[in-house]
């Protein structure tokens, strides 16, 4: 079936009140796995890849993108396909003739005046290709080019600047900053469910939690009844990959062929989707 445009995944999930789940693509198997885990759960999904997968496939978006897109084609749920953490222009002037619907540019690094004047260019260009674009607004832990843990005095988002960044730039979502980090290994964040609140009053398009790797499921629950719409995963699905190969190359030593071992870290992402899956959309 037809990809389906995220703008249209994540306005169906705000007349249910529930949140929409974006997992982070690196390989075939990745795509290949959250399809499986999202026709599990019987969930729609967003299929994500971002700038820096693109840059471990040689800085080349077009053949992960179709790859993805067709794996997102075969599934019986409704896919869309996503581009995260964009700051190379060219990349995101690419997004739409590689099948992407929607766009996060992130000029997050950069002082508010020159955020501000990016993401509303980024936003102009994105709408004219008929794109869906997210932005950020204050720190979200993790990022190796912000030295702020995401605790610190200052770096999570504030309602009223987020208002006016919203107004001032166009954009169609906001990545918000209320206590989650990247990369967590451990589910051990915990969030500002009362900013999350005040966020969604403030704001009048769909916020998203990117870091959700490192959130509970009482958190995740908690910040879908607050008002989170989109929810980012990455690091979860490769600790569940990594573990699976491990766990068959310990139990088979001698093996060379790497379909035993890939497809076993494909089954444990499947897992780990639908688990997840049933947190946010259920």
């Amino acid at each position: 079936m037809p990809l389906v445009p995220t703008r249209e995944l994540v306005s169906k999930a705000a007349v249910a009140g529930r949140a929409v789940a974006a997992f982070n693509v690196i390989t075939l198997e990745h795509a290949e796995a959250i399809t499986s885990g999202a026709e599990a759960a019987g969930a729609p999904v967003i299929l994500q890849i971002s700038e820096n997968a693109v840059r471990f496939h040689g800085g080349r978006v077009e053949p992960i993108a179709r790859a993805a897109a067709e794996v997102g084609k075969a599934s019986d749920i409704d896919v869309a396909l996503h581009l995260d953490h964009v700051t190379d222009p060219r990349l995101l002037r690419g997004a739409a003739d590689a099948g992407f619907s929607s766009v996060m540019f992130d000029a997050g690094a950069q002082p508010y005046a020159e955020n501000l004047a990016a993401t509303r260019a980024a936003a102009q260009w994105a709408h004219g290709a008929g794109l869906w674009l997210e932005a950020e607004l204050g720190y979200v832990g993790g990022k190796p080019d912000a030295p702020a843990s995401a605790h610190a005095a200052g770096v999570r988002t504030d309602p009223q600047e987020a208002a006016r960044y919203v107004a001032d730039t166009g954009v169609d979502a906001l990545a918000v900053a209320v206590g989650s980090s990247h990369a967590m290994t451990e589910r051990s964040a915990s969030l500002d469910h009362a900013l999350i609140e005040r966020l969604r009053e403030a704001v009048p398009v769909p916020l998203v939690l990117h870091g959700s790797s490192g959130v509970g499921d009482d958190e995740l629950r908690r910040a879908v009844r607050a008002g989170i719409l989109k929810v980012n995963v990455g690091t979860a699905l490769n600790i569940a990959f990594t573990g699976g190969v491990r766990e068959t190359l310990a139990a088979r030593p001698d093996l060379t062929d790497p379909r035993p071992y890939v497809a076993r870290g494909r089954e444990t992402m499947a897992e780990t989707v639908r688990a997840l899956l049933a947190v946010v959309s259920g």
